[in-house]
């Protein structure tokens, strides 16, 4: 452990966390108290989260504290401490408000597996498939519960906007499930519900971080606005690498949405142009499960249109969040907001 001075007062930093930082979704921190400031905030949301989905009930505890103990980028819960610095205090609330988010993030992620009835998680094996179906829903609504709890305490302007994110990825999901509708236009309907599935909890992230310390209206709509938009291009960036990286830069197999069957954004942009390619018309018509015609499908998309037009949506969306960083004051918190959007567009070339 190392020691910091936050606010006059003496904060813990575990080893490795600095690092950790430094290497998370493209973060770059070159002040070291903020640096040192997201650490100690973490390294507080991380025990907020053991503490809050701990059990007495074993079966409970193991199921719910599964996906806590394998980790993750925690990207959430930075933003809203990252966002809490255009404000001056509420550290407390701030923590808080930070861990309810990551419980949102992970109980979807429960749910999320049950959907795509996947077996592995963040490197570890899924709930669904250590236990079963059933467990992993529960243990999700057992989050969500958890989540609401911890917003109760920050006020009821706090419990009406996480309820409404509550309907906005619900709403996503049921979107995405069921398609668009005949007549919309597809690649708006992805776009939409990516916002909703997404953007609009790293929204909420740092809407939540500018309110509990306090910052300016304008700032917090800035920041809500930012985590929206941002949100929605970690998406479109993650399209864009399945199937662009090699698998030893993935950390896992390429063509992953290929093999289930998910339409993203290259190839809804591929399929919905005037004349697609043929042969990626006929591969993309049901999932993949041959090695060798996953293969050829990315090497097909990636000399394609759809991929081209991907990564210049990509870049609309790293400027549109860009922008919106102009509404706050220069600081260091700012530069780090503004290289998380270089960042997801760096990734992708």
């Amino acid at each position: 452990m190392t020691q910091c001075r936050e606010g006059g007062a003496d904060v813990s930093v575990r080893e490795g966390t600095l690092d950790e930082l430094r290497a998370a979704v493209g973060l770059q921190i070159a002040d070291e108290q903020l640096l040192r400031t997201l650490a100690s905030g973490l390294n507080d949301v991380e025990d907020v989260l053991r503490e809050v989905v701990r059990s007495d009930v074993q079966a409970v505890n193991e199921a719910a504290t599964h996906l806590v103990e394998a980790g993750g980028k925690r990207f959430r819960p930075l933003f809203t401490i990252l966002a809490s610095q255009f404000g001056s205090g509420g550290r407390d609330a701030v923590i808080t408000a930070a861990a309810s988010v990551e419980l949102v993030h992970l109980a979807t992620l429960y749910h999320d597996d049950v959907m795509d009835e996947a077996t592995m998680r963040r490197g570890a094996e899924s709930v669904n498939a250590r236990w079963d179906n059933t467990i992993a829903i529960l243990t999700g609504d057992f989050l969500f519960a958890h989540a609401s709890r911890l917003v109760a305490d920050l006020g009821t302007d706090a419990a009406r906007i996480i309820a409404e994110t509550f309907g906005e990825l619900v709403t996503g999901q049921m979107r995405e499930t069921v398609g668009p509708a005949e007549g919309e236009n597809p690649v708006e309907h992805y776009l939409s519900v990516i916002g909703q599935k997404t953007g609009s909890l790293i929204a909420t992230a740092g809407r939540f971080g500018g309110m509990m310390s306090g910052a300016a209206p304008e700032h917090v709509e800035a920041l809500c606005r930012f985590g929206e938009i941002i949100g929605a291009a970690f998406q479109i960036s993650d399209d864009v690498i399945d199937i662009a990286s090699p698998s030893h830069e993935l950390g896992k197999s390429q063509g992953t949405d290929l093999r289930e069957g998910v339409r993203t954004l290259p190839i809804i942009y591929e399929l919905s142009a005037e004349d697609p390619d043929p042969r990626l018309v006929e591969l993309l018509g049901k999932p993949l499960t041959d090695d060798v015609l996953v293969a050829e499908a990315l090497e097909l998309l990636r000399g394609s249109t759809g991929l081209e037009r991907a990564r210049a949506t990509l870049s609309d969306y790293a400027r549109r969040a860009r922008s919106e960083l102009e509404a706050l004051p220069p600081s260091p918190a700012r530069d780090a907001c503004e290289s998380v959007a270089e960042y997801l567009v760096a990734r992708t070339h």
